[in-house]
């Protein structure tokens, strides 16, 4: 008996060490182009459909399986009628990972696109013409898989930006007049101030040969369309340059107008058909979990440019919560060695409750959209507002520090992807956006060729992100007033009237940190944008830490804010633009390498400390030691290493905190991407960067000048770098007593449009008889009428 005892004892533990063994297998499931969905599934019997595959997981998870399963799809191109969407149900775990994959060193193409099988025919000069089945719509088409251009007006010039051409005439009633039936066309034009895109649909023309325009929901600060930067496409009538195409979906013709010595009888022709291909899909009470995307590229995604509706916390975004890969709800999930290209929305959004993910060694290039979009929910805000003029009343406003529920993303990281060439439709876009997220992580980026920002953090909820070893550069080259990096706040305790916000800190110095709750540090990056600032902390941003960058070219903002902390940064040929502070905002600027006198605008307090800065240049100290700060500044004559290859650590760093600057980890580290990745130009060091004194022009005892910057068009919120700016009105001005107040711009007088000094004092010597004037001006980023009294003595 007792030996019966041993046997059994034994048995059972070989059978349990073999359950185990079973347990943990790793369950494969093969998918090649040439196999059936009828087969096992095996290497040597493959299913044909990554979707027949996920759906043998499904079964085998409900057999109770729950060790690790691999999906691995085989080379080939892979045309989903459906995306993949995986569910709480479908996850893995920590110990047993749910993988999708491609096979090693195998190129696998999910494509969101139709091939289409197309007879043609000639149509008339160049062009040729095609049926396609009724009820196909597209906006993309491509050629053995190069994307073509819809028919537009002006042609596609890649030389030219914004747009790849644009022309004032584009919608004009002259050229709308050859049209016959322009409706379903598109009109895409910048914002009037160049922030960010708009987009239209055409639903008709009117008699006057006006278009019927639906759309231009695409920016959070509406504004009309640019009166010189757009063009529309998909219009019959300008399908008139080889590679362009115009689909006539009532007719259900496919025109072509095909590139010299194209056969078209041997060119592949393919029609984006879906938005998205793969979607996490869990909540914060159900997650999913434990999945890995790798190896595979993505390609052909829909244009979603009339869908980006849904407004931001009072940033200039609207967004579309959609991707080629949308996560959404889900908890340590991994994206990795994944190519995006030739897509018309975005590559990645991680949406809502997200925990834990990893979104790393990406390459992701020629898309319509954002790159990767980190966005929580506005219902997990307290007190949220939407529109930069929205006022949260202070007896409404909700106290309490931090989010209202955790349906946002917190504690991932997205690092080492190469983002470029993006944007290339939609022009509020980022190779990386950040919005109501806590904790995310960005690091060992490359970004370069954007329309706006490299990487964007849309407001203050609720912090705690780490920024490093970014390189980012070619930025802002579509759009205008923006950095490389850029940031607002305009959290709940935000009022755009700055006397408002000094008695509202005054009144509740604790409020700013309600949702910028956690410091958000960047550190060890290079920037560099020649159209901005390489690092701009616009409206609000509250709560950073910014130490150990090297700026090659824009400088570095901080407009309306609180406890900043700038400190051991390299400005080249640049420095400190300190825009429109609030008083008791805390700031400290120190130990900063510039090269030019800090360039304030509309600064009525420096915050705790400006002060024990570097400089190149004497004229310059001296200039900012003139405003009572840089006391303990000091003049030092830098010596790069060697800046023409982009070190810029210094050769002789005794005493000086700049040890970091030589950048050799900075951007992609994965080979591949380092070897397909480009860097900055490198700057000449400017030897006399002091500068030029304005022109003033004194009227009324008080003093005005042009708008003649960057940053005095930022600081004022204007569209271009025109009108006139109150400089200063003393007490004893006849002014001061008038509704004119310095910082004003006066942008028109009697209904008559004001550029500059010379067209007012032309006005104002035309107009001496009068008795009072009524003026434009721009004041808090808002355009207003007032009166004055006018005494011509």
């Amino acid at each position: 008996m007792k030996c019966f005892k041993v046997c059994l004892f034994i048995c059972c533990i070989y059978l349990q060490c073999f359950t185990v063994r079973a347990f943990c297998q790793t369950k494969q499931r093969y998918v090649a182009i040439d196999g059936s969905d009828q087969n096992e599934g095996t290497k040597d019997s493959p299913y044909a459909s990554p979707l027949k595959a996920k759906e043998a997981v499904i079964q085998l998870r409900k057999t109770g399986y729950k060790g690790a399963v691999e999906i691995i799809i085989t080379a080939g191109t892979y045309y989903l009628t459906q995306p993949l969407t995986f569910t709480a149900e479908e996850s893995g775990s920590t110990q047993h990972p749910y993988t999708i994959r491609a096979a090693r060193g195998e190129q696998v193409i999910f494509s969101a696109a139709r091939a289409l099988r197309l007879s043609w025919q000639k149509y008339k000069g160049d062009l040729w013409k095609a049926n396609v089945p009724i009820g196909t719509s597209f906006k993309q088409l491509f050629a053995d898989g190069q994307k073509l251009i819809c028919a537009r007006y002006p042609n596609f010039d890649p030389s030219v930006l914004p747009f790849n051409g644009y022309a004032a005439d584009a919608i004009s009633p002259e050229r709308v007049k050859t049209w016959k039936n322009p409706a379903g066309a598109y009109v895409h034009a910048l914002h009037q101030g160049r922030w960010g895109g708009l987009h239209y649909q055409v639903s008709g023309k009117k008699n006057d040969s006006t278009l019927q325009l639906i759309g231009g929901w695409q920016n959070n600060r509406p504004s009309p369309m640019h009166p010189t930067y757009r063009y529309v496409e998909n219009v019959f009538e300008e399908l008139d340059s080889p590679g362009e195409w115009y689909l006539d979906s009532i007719q259900h013709t496919l025109y072509y107008y095909p590139q010299p010595g194209q056969q078209l009888t041997e060119v592949t022709f393919e029609a984006s058909n879906l938005e998205n291909i793969i979607t996490l899909q869990g909540s914060a009470q159900k997650p999913v979990h434990d999945i890995t995307i790798e190896g595979i590229d993505f390609v052909q995604t829909a244009p979603t440019f009339m869908k980006t509706k849904e407004p931001l916390l009072r940033s200039d975004w609207t967004i579309y919560r959609q991707g080629a890969v949308k996560i959404d709800g889900v908890e340590r999930c991994i994206i990795r060695h994944a190519n995006f290209y030739n897509l018309g929305g975005n590559a990645i959004f991680v949406s809502n409750y997200n925990r834990n993910i990893v979104i790393a060694d990406n390459l992701i290039e020629n898309i319509g959209a954002g790159g990767i979009n980190i966005v929580g929910d506005p219902d997990a805000v307290r007190s949220p507002a939407f529109r930069y003029e929205d006022v949260v009343p202070a007896t409404a406003m909700d106290t309490i520090p931090g989010p209202k529920t955790n349906n946002y993303p917190a504690e991932c990281t997205v690092s080492d992807n190469l983002i470029r060439n993006i944007g290339l439709i939609e022009k509020q876009v980022a190779g990386v956006q950040i919005s109501m997220s806590a904790n995310i992580k960005v690091f060992h980026n490359t970004i370069y060729r954007v329309p706006r920002a490299g990487i964007n953090i849309g407001d203050g909820t609720w912090g705690g992100h780490v920024l490093a070893y970014n390189d980012v550069f070619q930025t802002v080259l579509e759009t205008s007033d923006h950095g490389a990096f850029n940031s607002w706040g305009r959290d709940r305790f935000w009022h755009s009237n700055r006397n408002t916000m000094d008695a509202i800190v005054a009144a509740h110095p604790n409020w700013v940190k309600l949702d910028a709750i956690k410091t958000t540090i960047i550190r060890n990056n290079r920037f560099q944008c020649e159209h901005g600032w390489d690092i701009d902390l616009d409206d609000g941003s509250t709560n950073y830490a910014i130490y150990d960058n090297l700026c090659l070219s824009g400088g570095l903002k901080l407009r309306e804010g609180f406890y900043r902390k700038v400190y051991n940064n390299i400005l080249i040929n640049n420095g400190f633009h300190p825009h429109v502070w609030f008083k008791n905002s805390h700031d400290v600027f120190r130990n900063n390498l510039v090269m030019q006198a800090h360039q304030d605008i509309q600064l009525h307090a420096w915050g705790d400390t400006v002060d024990y800065n570097y400089y190149t240049q004497s004229i310059d100290l001296q200039k900012d030691q003139q405003k009572g700060v840089e006391a303990h500044g000091k003049l030092i004559e830098p010596h790069f290493v060697n800046s023409k290859t982009g070190n810029f650590a210094l050769m002789d760093t005794v005493g000086l905190p700049f040890k970091k600057m030589s950048m050799p980890h900075v951007g992609v580290q994965t080979p591949r991407l380092k070897n397909l990745a480009k860097q900055p130009i490198f700057p000449s060091i400017a030897t006399n960067n002091s500068e030029k004194r304005d022109r003033i022009f004194i009227w009324q005892k008080s003093t005005l000048k042009n708008i003649e910057t960057l940053g005095e068009q930022s600081a004022a919120g204007l569209s271009d770098r025109s009108g006139v700016l109150v400089v200063h009105i003393p007490e004893n001005s006849p002014l001061a007593s008038s509704q004119l107040q310095a910082g004003d711009v006066i942008i028109g007088c009697e209904g008559t449009t004001i550029h500059d000094l010379d067209e007012l004092s032309s006005f104002l010597s035309s107009s001496t008889i009068k008795k009072s004037l009524n003026l434009t001006i721009v004041r808090n980023q808002q355009k207003q009428q007032i009166t004055i009294a006018f005494n011509p003595k």
